[in-house]
């Protein structure tokens, strides 16, 4: 029996992934995941076997990997960010059920709501909530009803999943949300292809926001009521010099 390792891999760059991440696929005989993420490292891991499936075949990447560590690979499970956050970790879990083999380990990475904010300086330095956008497999009313609610209760927000293809004006409709509560001059940043090409960030406001072109490579932030612009760099205090 192998062992199956779900790993976080962080923004994408070797800078960004964890030691004990790099040990964990350099252990394995396999590599799965979605084929983005697959290809991002497959050239830093000659000679692993790679096995991919394409968006909305989650459950057949999980069973997938499973198979190959009872099969006895010892096989990674890739995951963009972290694998406990929007990754396969609970999915691998679920799949697996109360069978206590092939054993799972799982690997945290630096997920996008950490290195998206230190591309735009320190917005998430006091309290924060994180919500996609994404209703393929979350009801926009659920989705609408924890904006609403993280909106009201001054959290600091970011927005993971806030646009593709088929859902092009989810982020102007998660904006709208936000301005029945927040005013429209709310620091807000956009952190796109993070540790990536074309890695880039931008500071502006929430009316400004609700106009802006992203994509499934953007990770958005929206303030709370503390949060400055200072020198360009979007910055929530948390008090400290008032102690």
């Amino acid at each position: 029996m192998g062992k199956l390792y779900v790993v976080g891999l962080g923004p994408g760059d070797e800078d960004n992934m964890t030691l004990r991440a790099d040990r964990a696929i350099q252990s394995c005989d396999s590599i799965v995941g979605y084929h983005v993420y697959v290809d991002l490292i497959k050239d830093r891991y000659p000679g692993k076997k790679t096995l991919t499936t394409p968006m909305t075949k989650e459950a057949d990447r999980c069973r997938m990997a499973l198979d190959l560590a009872k099969s006895g690979e010892n096989v990674a499970m890739v995951c963009s960010g972290d694998s406990g956050i929007y990754g396969m970790a609970a999915l691998i879990y679920e799949l697996r059920g109360e069978e206590t083999e092939p054993e799972v380990e799982v690997i945290p990475g630096l997920t996008a709501a950490c290195s998206g904010a230190a591309l735009l300086g320190a917005p998430l330095t006091h309290d924060f909530a994180v919500v996609s956008l994404s209703d393929r497999l979350t009801p926009w009313e659920t989705i609408e009803r924890r904006l609403d609610g993280a909106a009201k209760a001054d959290f600091s927000i970011v927005l993971y999943n806030p646009a593709s293809r088929g859902r092009p004006d989810h982020l102007r409709r998660a904006c709208e949300i936000l301005l029945r509560t927040l005013p429209e001059d709310r620091p807000c940043g956009v952190a796109r292809n993070i540790g990536r090409e074309g890695e880039g960030r931008t500071v502006l406001t929430l009316g400004q926001l609700r106009d802006t072109a992203v994509d499934m490579f953007s990770t958005v932030f929206i303030g709370n009521s503390a949060t400055r612009i200072v020198n360009g760099e979007l910055i929530t205090p948390r008090g400290y010099r008032d102690v």
